[in-house]
């Protein structure tokens, strides 16, 4: 059952696993689309589920522009109007990512030291930028994550793309390139690219070598594609993916 924790007059989370009087365990943070939606619509929380009984939480958070009465069809549509307005929708709702974490921390519900980041399509995007300000997370999993947020047809013919082609995670592998990261896709996904997926992959690892990692836990894994754009993802690769951050964190063996 899916629980809310209200951190700020701005910030609440949604968890399901033991209850919080159990006190701090290891937690993964999980984005998809509202946090409810996340955490209890098949077959969105699928990852979410397989986690939840596996003696750690799992937290989500509304991502912009999702929620009550809103249609998650239009977030990204919803997002690129913003930015055309001058606005950045991102920034904001990561900064208040970092605060409930450190407050999740501060509160004795979550252990610093085994924190996980689970992420499907913009919410790939999402929790690889909130993991650049945890060089200590243990792991983050991608499922047909968004690589280049300006890739999305939402974006096409806006006159000046500079403040959201910013954010496109080809910008920050210096950020990310020494943590264990994995990301599933199928072979042929139009919405966000199975290409800028391994170009963003083969940086990465680019730039773990130049740090002297000559062997980086960065993977890609490719499986055939589903579902509409080939943008879909199966349970067995939602399970596996939660099952490989499970192993990550010490709580799967």
């Amino acid at each position: 059952m899916m629980d809310i924790l209200q951190l700020s007059e701005e910030v609440e989370v949604a968890h399901i696993g033991p209850p919080l009087d159990q006190g701090h365990l290891p937690s993964v943070f999980y984005f998809a689309l509202s946090a409810s939606e996340s955490l209890e619509l098949d077959p969105y929380n699928q990852p979410a589920l397989y986690l939840k009984n596996a003696n750690m939480r799992v937290f989500s958070i509304n991502l912009p522009a999702h929620g009550p009465n809103l249609n998650a069809i239009d977030a990204v549509g919803v997002w690129a109007a913003a930015f055309n307005e001058g606005k950045d929708p991102i920034t904001p709702f990561i900064d208040n990512v970092v605060f409930a974490i450190h407050e999740l921390i501060d509160r004795g519900l979550i252990m610093r030291e085994k924190i996980g980041f689970m992420g499907l399509s913009r919410g790939g995007f999402i929790a690889s930028h909130v993991a650049m300000k945890f060089p200590e997370v243990k792991a983050i999993c991608g499922f047909a994550p968004i690589t280049e947020l300006t890739y999305a047809k939402e974006f096409s013919g806006m006159p000046d793309i500079s403040k959201a082609s910013s954010l496109n995670l080809l910008h920050h592998t210096d950020a990310l390139c020494e943590l264990n990261i994995r990301f599933y896709i199928g072979n042929r996904d139009l919405r966000v690219s199975t290409g800028n997926c391994f170009t963003f992959v083969q940086a990465l690892a680019e730039a773990a070598y130049k740090k002297g990692e000559h062997s980086p836990p960065i993977e890609m894994i490719i499986s055939p594609s589903i579902g509409h754009m080939g943008h879909g993802t199966s349970k067995q690769i939602f399970e596996a993916g939660a099952d490989w951050v499970g192993r990550k964190l010490g709580v799967i063996r």
